[in-house]
């Protein structure tokens, strides 16, 4: 959510983001939001002068009182009364618009950096680096869900019989690497400063308002039917939450928190191989990144950030690459993002596997997450990057350390997690 002063200042700014971002259908709320603010400001305006005609002329009846001026003390008694009544009616007037005002503003997108390439969605992100030659070997590579059900390490029938489409039993020492990536990534994000946290799996419809737009919520989150609960899509969800109407000390900025959940996704889109496979699927589990800095220094840390995630894929012998977002594929809180899309050999293109984004003080003023220091209270900048998405994650490090007998080489960063396992093989 953007700060409202920018539309009282510079609407025509607000709107030409919103171009950028190919949501002119939207245009006319700025203009709502500047007549509703207007109305807003008249109405509070008008109650602090009546507040402050109230106590003056509360002050009066005690020196009438003592004057014996009882008749003229209970007029104006009366006439307080009065003004109390217009009092409230503003004050309920002042909460709706103040309602009003809100739910609009959330539908306002955050003002992008403007580095950011423009573009319709994510047809036109634009590719920065590639690192790791990406490897395309002279044996054929079979679907990932072929490799793992030879290794005895997938079961989707039975989750379909259990749960349906996007469900999945990993089994064995598939569903050993597949753990082995996310304590290696804990390790991995612990080594670089982060603090590791398990947070809550599910939570509040304020903290989910908070933390991303409505259109993202109902194409994503799955909700507790009668209870307030909402499970989770990253755990940055509640990660963020966590500091919903706190004020931090300044000197404990930056908090660098890296932690693990699994979550829950509609992923209406699943269809054909996909949904056949672990590409798409309804539950993952995951290690995430989520800082809380300055504003100056949310671009330091950003840049910091995606560059973890490279390192950490090129640990395992996976080539990524790094796509900058553009603006039509940003979601409606977020500044700047960028992917982490990893080689595939066996499709010979790269896939998503992580995205790092900075939301500038969007989240914190949703939510009320300020910091406090020498020169008063201010809004912090939210951050969050993907460590490593599993199975997705998986799928690169199967596809990249495959071997033409059919086993799977374990990356030496592994190993430990694995017991001293060098590969997986076909009992």
């Amino acid at each position: 959510m953007i700060d409202i002063k920018l539309i009282r200042e510079n609407a025509d700014l607000v709107k030409e983001n919103m171009k950028k971002k190919f949501q002119d259908e939207k245009l006319f709320i700025v203009d709502e939001v500047a007549e509703l603010d207007q109305s807003y400001r008249e109405c509070k305006q008008a109650a602090d002068t009546l507040r402050g005609k109230r106590n003056e002329v509360s002050d009066k009846i005690g020196s009438l009182m003592r004057e014996g001026k009882k008749e003229l003390a209970l007029k104006i008694k009366d006439e307080i009364a009065k003004i109390g009544d217009e009092i409230k009616e503003l004050e309920e007037k002042e909460e709706n618009l103040a309602t009003e005002i809100k739910q609009r503003m959330y539908l306002i997108p955050n003002i992008i950096d403007e580095s950011v390439p423009i573009g319709k969605d994510d047809t036109e992100n634009v590719e920065i680096e590639k690192f790791g030659e990406p490897i395309v070997p002279d044996y054929e590579i079979p679907y990932h869900a072929d490799i793992c059900e030879a290794l005895s390490g997938l079961d989707k029938e039975s989750a379909g019989r259990t749960s349906g489409n996007g469900f999945y039993y990993l089994t064995g020492d598939i569903a050993r690497l597949h753990s082995a990536m996310l304590s290696y990534a804990r390790d991995f994000m612990i080594d670089k400063g982060f603090t590791y946290c398990i947070p809550p799996f599910m939570i509040h419809g304020d903290v989910v308002n908070g933390v991303m737009s409505f259109k993202e919520m109902e194409a994503m989150m799955y909700k507790i039917e009668g209870e307030d609960l909402y499970l989770i899509g990253t755990s940055e969800h509640s990660m963020i939450g966590r500091f919903k109407d706190q004020i931090i000390k300044e000197e404990n900025l930056p908090i660098c928190l890296t932690s693990y959940s699994p979550c829950f996704r509609k992923e209406g889109g699943a269809h054909g191989l996909e949904e056949r496979g672990l590409y798409r699927v309804h539950q993952f589990e995951k290690q995430e990144m989520v800082v809380l800095c300055k504003i100056e220094d949310a671009f330091t840390w950003y840049n910091k950030m995606w560059q973890y995630t490279v390192g950490f894929f090129r640990s395992l012998d996976v080539p990524v690459r790094t796509l900058e977002c553009c603006s039509g594929d940003l979601a409606d809180l977020k500044v700047k993002s960028c992917d982490v899309e990893a080689w595939s050999p066996r499709q010979q293109k790269y896939f998503e596997v992580g995205s790092c984004s900075t939301l500038g003080d969007a989240q914190a003023r949703r939510l009320s997450i300020r910091a406090k220091g020498e020169k008063g209270t201010y809004l912090v900048a939210t951050l969050n990057n993907t460590v490593v998405a599993s199975p997705r994650g998986l799928i690169a490090l199967i596809e990249n350390n495959y071997q033409k007998d059919g086993s799977i080489k374990i990356p030496k960063a592994l190993q430990p997690y694995m017991g001293g396992k060098e590969k997986i093989e076909k009992k």
